[in-house]
């Protein structure tokens, strides 16, 4: 890692440690770096402007000042194009077109220089990608998953035949290179898997969940895992 990018990043584990910070111990094992390296470059965030304190002694380490007046969004170029490149590579994911949305709103708040090496970057990134789902269908999915009510679904089986289902959902799901929903079919009485590219219409109704869980849809596979932050 260059270390401009390892400031950028070490300013944002700064800042998502919060009032606990980090020793400079901790700090040089995650970059993989000498204690002494890691404090030349809390010495160059606090020459540059960053409001960083220490705190000497047991239980001491390093943080960003509380309220401080940092941009809201700090991206090397390579960082801002991985964002780019994640949501252009997965249109038919969930939200897709939201983040879409959040990545360019990020773009616009990057400095002139960053913006202009990470325009650059990603005209060297392509992507091809066939026609995600009907985007009316899409929509009140993960309307649905968001407020949790149930949703109508026209759905075309792989054998070919269709079927009108109310189903509750429970989580979206991408495996083989296919999204799901999963959730709780008031047909079948069973919780049922419906790839997305097979829903052919889909609307939300006014009838609140029961509140079936995740954990009924069993054990994931050793390789699956949410797509929720893990933090610090």
């Amino acid at each position: 890692m260059k270390r401009t990018e390892r400031l950028h990043a070490l300013t944002e584990m700064l800042r998502r440690s919060g009032t606990r910070g980090h020793t400079a111990e901790r700090l040089a094992a995650e970059f993989s770096i000498s204690v002494r390296t890691v404090k030349r470059d809390l010495a160059a965030l606090e020459n540059s402007g960053a409001p960083i304190w220490s705190r000497p002694g047991p239980g001491g380490g390093y943080g960003l000042a509380a309220g401080a007046n940092l941009p809201p969004i700090s991206l090397t170029p390579a960082q801002a194009v991985a964002l780019l490149t994640a949501v252009a590579a997965v249109p038919d994911a969930p939200y897709a077109d939201l983040a879409s949305a959040g990545v360019k709103k990020i773009l616009d708040v990057l400095d002139p220089r960053t913006r202009a090496k990470a325009d650059e970057l990603a005209s060297r990134v392509w992507v091809n990608n066939s026609s995600p789902p009907v985007r009316a269908v899409r929509s009140a999915l993960e309307e649905a998953m968001a407020t949790q009510h149930v949703v109508r679904i026209r759905y075309l089986s792989g054998d070919g035949s269709q079927t009108t289902r109310d189903v509750e959902p429970i989580l979206f799901g991408s495996t083989n290179g296919h999204w799901y929903l999963i959730g709780w079919c008031r047909l079948r009485s069973d919780i049922r898997w419906f790839r997305v590219t097979r829903v052919e219409h889909a609307s939300v109704t006014k009838i609140p969940c029961d509140g079936h869980s995740i954990a009924e849809v069993g054990i994931p596979p050793a390789t699956a895992r949410s797509v929720q932050s893990s933090g610090e």
